[in-house]
């Protein structure tokens, strides 16, 4: 087994005409996805060397945006893998029609055609009844760029699966046989750490931990995502976001939760993020109802005046 690392002549991954992390990070820009440093360079060294990259963080940081923006920056079509407890090769790899070859079956014995049993098996157990799931449809597309979401959820055993196709960009399959990829697709893993994932696995992949972004950052974000979101109310919103994740909650907001707010004052036309429009919307950054008791008996006023003394 390899360790998935692309021989010396193996092709770089970047779009046209880049050829630096500062090129790289114009062209997510341009996608609407405004990416630092560190992650421009992640994305860049993931595309020169051909190697999966492991993304890691809490929930809503951003991580499979980075996937989609590689994506539509590639014009690669995105095919995500969203695992969960209990997933295994059939959802992950492939399964059989059975519905088809049921059909095929009696089409056969209905028309009367000779047909041996081994070679009726072979028929059956053909390319032509296989359903390719994400991790084989990936490596028969090309180019692709793979999603591998939250795969913390998943258990120890569909680790070793990915870990072995990861390896060898190839999957085996007894009636068909050997499905490599002609060219890797592009492959990110995320994880938002509710376990550790083997080293192994990690291994395989260049490593890039995923933090919420700097004030100014993601009021950049929130006006480049929003553009109808006024400079005020994007700071305003950013700044409350920043005061909300020193606050002990259960699910502390990340970016996609400050969107969520940010858009949900447009809808309702608000110029500003005062304490009744907080109150009244509060449950488009904060997802669980203890953490909204938390803040309100913290006081909306009060991290809304620190919010407005620092914006």
């Amino acid at each position: 087994m390899s360790d998935g690392s692309p021989g010396p002549d193996a092709p770089r991954w970047l779009p046209a005409g880049v050829t630096t992390p500062d090129q790289l990070a114009a062209a997510l820009a341009a996608q609407d996805y405004l990416a630092d440093e560190e992650m421009a360079v992640a994305c860049f060294l993931a595309l020169s060397m051909r190697r999966p990259l492991f993304l890691e963080g809490a929930a809503g940081v951003g991580k499979t945006a980075v996937a989609d923006a590689l994506a539509r920056t590639l014009e690669a079509p995105l095919i995500r893998l969203q695992c969960y407890e209990g997933i295994d090769a059939s959802q992950a790899l492939y399964d059989w029609d059975f519905p088809r070859q049921l059909l095929h079956l009696r089409a056969v014995e209905a028309a009367g055609e000779g047909h041996d049993a081994r070679g009726l098996e072979r028929e059956l157990y053909s390319r032509e009844f296989l359903v390719a799931r994400p991790l084989l449809a990936a490596l028969e597309t090309c180019p692709s760029v793979l999603l591998i979401d939250e795969v913390d959820r998943a258990d120890d055993e569909f680790e070793a699966l990915l870990l072995e196709m990861l390896s060898e960009f190839s999957i085996t399959i007894p009636e068909v046989g050997t499905i490599r990829a002609a060219v890797p697709p592009v492959v990110i893993v995320t994880s938002n750490r509710t376990r550790e994932v083997h080293d192994a696995l990690k291994r395989r992949c260049l490593y890039h931990w995923v933090d919420n972004p700097t004030y100014e950052r993601e009021v950049a974000i929130i006006r480049r995502r929003l553009p109808k979101v006024s400079e005020r109310v994007a700071r305003r919103v950013a700044r409350a976001t920043e005061g909300l994740r020193r606050v002990d909650l259960l699910k502390p907001p990340g970016v996609a939760e400050a969107l969520d707010w940010a858009d949900a004052l447009s809808v309702l036309g608000a110029d500003d993020l005062t304490p009744a429009v907080a109150a009244t919307t509060l449950g488009s950054v904060l997802k669980y109802h203890e953490d909204q008791l938390r803040v309100r008996e913290l006081g909306l006023d009060r991290l809304l005046q620190e919010v407005a003394e620092d914006a």
